[in-house]
């Protein structure tokens, strides 16, 4: 029996203890919040999206950065295993739309106190309010660490699991790199991802608080080609626009620092270009007699029609039945390629996940201990791996973390 330390009570960190102490080691948890998790409760809402019911190609394939490091890892505890794991627990689980598995209860609070009853019942000591100062080492070996009050524990081995930087009022504020980098290991620099866009477009403001269903985005470059496309849910806000899909579309422009990107918006992806326009034909013809600025409310909602009408170049107050039809097909063309320029993202603050982090270079994948430190281990978050919405981020969490805690 070994003593091992785990730094953070975060997904990856509390399945990482509870696996190690289930194979007979001394486990100990060092949490710098007072309670574990606190990340995890908020995540999906509040409902907590756990994994993705999908092939394990899948996964790999919803992982843009370094999916292959994962193989391993997700090989031994798949998103199959995380599910048999948390209804073994006597959590019960569904799957909504695009394999997203969830609590029945959509309570992301029950998943915490799941993953606490495994620390539990395999006897895991969680000290809380103990943030760790440094990770000791002597002679390429982990001897322990020292808490920020100056106490130390020795330790013969230690999984770090301190999470990354986005949402850092959960206590995810980068720490841990800093305490690993100090041991020799390399941080691929850290950016906000799966994040809000801020848009350079005036017009946008005014829609702020208008959410949209079922509408197609495209991103493209300054070449116009497409980057990334996609269908679902958005919302515009003060500064620029959020929701499902452009949380996802994000993770696709990180590389281009988020500026030089266009958002193209299909107002009414149903319609083909010629049934928009026979559309618009049976609207202008119901109101032929009204002016422009009064004859669009079957067709958009109120706060996009004063928009959509000083973007058509069609002068409000013209009357329907003199609008010519090279201005109907601009405007048909307008509610198809709704374009903006993205221009920047939010912060860390409003990401979901942080892209960078410990390289993987520098982790042996199947095991996750460091190359460089011996018994040193790493888990979620703090790896420079990082996915799409939909569950793949927590799938790394809890793979990579059983990963460690079953090889510690």
């Amino acid at each position: 029996m070994k003593t091992i330390g785990i730094v953070g009570a975060g997904a990856a960190g509390l399945i990482a203890a509870g696996r190690a102490a289930e194979r007979g080691h001394r486990v100990f948890i060092f949490e710098k919040n007072n309670l574990a998790g606190k990340k995890l409760r908020i995540t999906g809402k509040g409902r907590c999206n756990i994994t993705n019911a999908c092939d394990i190609d899948t996964l790999i394939s919803n992982v843009p950065g370094n999916g292959r490091f994962l193989y391993s890892s997700f090989n031994l505890f798949s998103n199959t295993h995380i599910i048999d794991f948390f209804e073994n627990m006597g959590l019960p689980l569904k799957v909504e739309r695009g394999g997203r598995v969830f609590p029945v209860s959509d309570m992301a609070k029950d998943v915490v106190d799941t993953l606490l009853s495994y620390n539990q019942k395999n006897k895991v000591n969680i000290i809380y309010n103990s943030p760790v100062a440094e990770i000791l080492a002597e002679d390429g070996r982990v001897t322990g660490v020292r808490l920020e009050g100056g106490t130390t524990k020795k330790l013969d081995a230690v999984i770090a699991a301190t999470g990354g930087v986005s949402y850092p009022g959960t206590g995810s504020t980068g720490d841990g790199y800093k305490i690993v980098q100090k041991l020799g290991h390399t941080i691929i620099p850290l950016k906000p991802s799966l994040v809000p866009l801020v848009i350079k477009d005036d017009w946008v403001k005014e829609l702020q608080g208008l959410s949209l269903n079922n509408v197609a985005i495209r991103l493209l470059d300054k070449a116009g080609r497409v980057i990334y496309d996609d269908f679902g849910e958005m919302m515009f806000t003060h500064f620029g626009v959020t929701g499902p899909v452009i949380l996802s579309a994000s993770r696709h422009i990180l590389d281009y620092g988020y500026r030089n990107v266009y958002l193209v918006i299909d107002l009414k992806p149903a319609l083909s270009y010629e049934k928009m326009d026979n559309r618009l034909q049976r609207d202008f013809l119901k109101f032929s007699r009204k002016q422009f600025k009064n004859a669009l409310d079957d067709l958009l909602p109120k706060l996009l029609i004063p928009v959509i009408i000083r973007l058509s170049r069609i002068p409000p107050d013209k009357p329907v039945h003199q609008i010519s039809k090279e201005e109907r097909q601009y405007l048909g063309n307008l509610l198809k390629n709704l374009s903006c320029e993205v221009s920047g993202s939010r912060s860390f603050d409003e990401a979901v996940i942080t892209s960078g982090g410990v390289s993987v270079k520098e982790i042996t994948p199947n095991t996750m201990e460091s190359k460089i430190v011996q018994g040193l281990y790493f888990a979620g978050e703090m790896i420079d791996v990082d996915a799409y919405t939909g569950g793949y981020n927590l799938t790394i969490a809890f793979s990579t973390g059983f990963t460690a805690g079953n090889n510690v």
